[in-house]
């Protein structure tokens, strides 16, 4: 596979086809997920959970996504490495370039960050200064505490609107990815519609532009299973056999089902 960028799954967005993002953590996984065809990688907070113990990704902190990323890009040679900003390490600019800069020079090809059109100024900011930026919507982990629990985002007609206004300005100040998190699929197949940049979804649905899913999720690893997760361990014989499963589900439309989708 040749060496995937943006302007890569700006094309595929473009031609109506299917990318995948697989969580990745370390390097041997991150080896069997290029492997299984994987476009993108995202270095996700969610390490906090199925790697640390943690109940949310909050205590999560820039040093340990700097660590992971580093063994992430070391081997990824086609794959697109993304990671996330950690709670509170983009609360302003000045701390987003920093840290920002951090994940870049660990290998991060671009980051993600959580939030809407507070972020714009951010957003801007960071691309400016060459720092390509996956913008997160809907349920955005790090804000669990304010939302009250894991709660899908979207349903009434206000937050519906207030995301899709949300996606639009985030995608004005430059961001080059959207991630749309536990939102009903109808809104995210209207929001992929609506923008011009690529769209992932997780929980939110078949009409996004591509699919993402934490590792150690697909595996059948994790003790809580979400309605959008499925095990891809199932009757598969290896872990790389799971992983490309899944990479072939995604892009066949197979994943995501209907019942694995959330309604208004």
């Amino acid at each position: 596979m040749a060496k995937v960028t943006i302007s890569t799954l700006d094309k595929i967005k473009a031609s109506g086809d299917k990318f995948v993002c697989i969580t990745a953590y370390d390097a041997t996984f991150a080896r069997l997920i290029e492997e299984a065809g994987a476009e993108t990688m995202l270095v996700g907070d969610s390490l906090g959970m199925v790697l640390q113990g943690h109940e949310s990704t909050i205590p999560v902190t820039i040093r340990d996504m700097e660590y992971h990323t580093r063994c992430v890009a070391r081997v990824a040679n086609s794959a697109l490495v993304m990671a996330d900003m950690p709670f509170m390490s983009y609360g302003n600019t000045e701390e987003a370039l920093r840290n920002a800069s951090l994940l870049m020079q660990a290998g991060a090809q671009m980051v993600k960050l959580e939030g809407g059109v507070w972020l714009s100024d951010t957003i801007q900011a960071l691309v400016e200064r060459g720092i390509p930026v996956c913008a997160h919507l809907g349920l955005t982990p790090q804000s669990v505490n304010v939302f009250g629990g894991y709660r899908v985002q979207g349903r009434t007609p206000k937050q519906a609107k207030s995301i899709l206004a949300d996606a639009v300005e985030i995608q004005d100040a430059g961001a080059s990815i959207l991630l749309l998190e536990c939102v009903p699929a109808p809104l995210a197949t209207d929001i992929t519609a609506k923008v011009d940049i690529p769209v992932i979804g997780i929980g939110a649905g078949p009409g996004t532009d591509a699919q993402v899913l934490v590792l150690h999720d697909l595996l059948g690893l994790s003790t809580h299973q979400p309605r959008f997760v499925e095990n891809f361990m199932t009757g598969q014989t290896s872990i790389q056999g799971a992983l490309k499963a899944f990479v072939d589900a995604v892009k066949s439309g197979a994943y995501p089902r209907e019942e694995q989708s959330y309604t208004a």
